[in-house]
């Protein structure tokens, strides 16, 4: 029987494998992509079902069982003190980096404290688990059996590094799509803060308004707000409320409205006038942002032009020429 001959590779690696993965990913990111323009996702749809769901049951008669939330807090609290237990025998488990975990998840939206001793029990755990699947696979049970000992090392490296770092990055996207989402909305929440100063509403009662006229638009922002009310209207050092607020949120202009809330709180300069100039500046820089981009995109698409759109048109329009010219050399022999 005829052997197969080999395909062509680019450094060991099959081109056709290699082009076959690209295919498949570049049909799955156009499926996601006519999905998401085709489908309208409302941030406030799964809220207002569970509110509607609630009222339900209290219109039945039929309050959430207390019974089931308990078991299900015992649960999760007796799953992390196992994962604190154990961090604390290998004493890996360090104050600071506690803190460090904690304050990333609030930046990304959890405000769950067990969330950060799980965040660092996996950090430590999925190398150990990822790295022995790989090194089997790769030195026993010879998944790659054509690669060379350096790509070998390679994979495994790259999959220790990766399991590694895969909770820090899960935690950085989230934190940069959640402050992205909070920028957009910022200065649209300031403009209602001056209106609701300039109407004489108190400080909270101003956080708590905006955080419910927001509560659609940006549900990020308004969440926020309606927090920073809540910690406005208990806690005895109000300045306490706004520091918490920039501790949540890695956002520097978020940090300079604390910081005049905090010296009109300390002060009493007039807010609405000190907020229409913040607004003023966080809309002129998000003018200058999209200004920006705009400027970037002639040359961001220069590589697509070059890759894609300019071989097809001289292919279009050299094509016929080339023909041509074949069969004229064709017919002259």
């Amino acid at each position: 029987m005829p052997t197969a001959t080999p395909g062509p590779t680019i450094l060991g690696v099959d081109v056709m494998m290699v082009a076959t993965f690209l295919t498949a990913l570049a049909v799955s990111a156009l499926i996601y992509a006519l999905y998401m323009a085709t489908t309208v996702h409302d941030p406030m749809a799964r809220r207002i079902k569970a509110l509607n769901e609630r009222r339900e049951q209290l219109k039945a008669g039929i309050s959430a069982s207390r019974t089931k939330r308990r078991a299900s807090l015992t649960t999760t609290n007796v799953a992390t003190d196992r994962m604190r237990l154990m961090l604390n025998k290998l004493k890996v488990l360090q104050d600071s980096q506690l803190q460090q975990a904690q304050t990333k998840l609030m930046q990304a939206g959890i405000r769950s404290k067990d969330a950060a001793v799980a965040v660092i029990f996996f950090r430590m755990v999925m190398p150990i688990f990822v790295g022995v699947i790989i090194i089997t696979g790769v030195y026993v049970l010879d998944w790659f059996p054509d690669y060379s000992a350096f790509k070998r090392y390679m994979i495994v490296a790259g999959s220790l590094v990766g399991s590694y770092k895969a909770p820090d990055i899960f935690l950085k996207n989230k934190i940069a799509k959640r402050t992205s989402a909070i920028r957009k909305g910022l200065p649209d929440a300031l403009d209602l803060l001056v209106i609701c100063a300039e109407a004489g509403l108190t400080v909270d009662a101003a956080f708590h308004r905006v955080a419910k006229e927001l509560g659609r638009a940006y549900p990020e922002l308004g969440d926020e707000f309606a927090l920073t009310a809540i910690e406005l209207g208990f806690l005895t050092d109000r300045r306490q409320a706004f520091e918490n607020l920039s501790r949540r949120i890695d956002l520097d202009s978020v940090r300079g409205v604390v910081t005049t809330m905090i010296q009109t709180e300390k002060y009493g300069t007039p807010l609405a006038s000190a907020l229409r100039v913040l607004s003023a500046e966080f809309r002129h820089e998000r003018m200058m942002k999209a200004e920006e981009k705009a400027a970037r995109l002639p040359a961001i698409m220069t590589v697509p032009l070059i890759c894609f759109i300019l071989p097809v048109l001289f292919i279009v329009i050299l094509g016929p020429a080339a023909c041509s010219i074949s069969d004229n050399f064709v017919n002259g022999k």
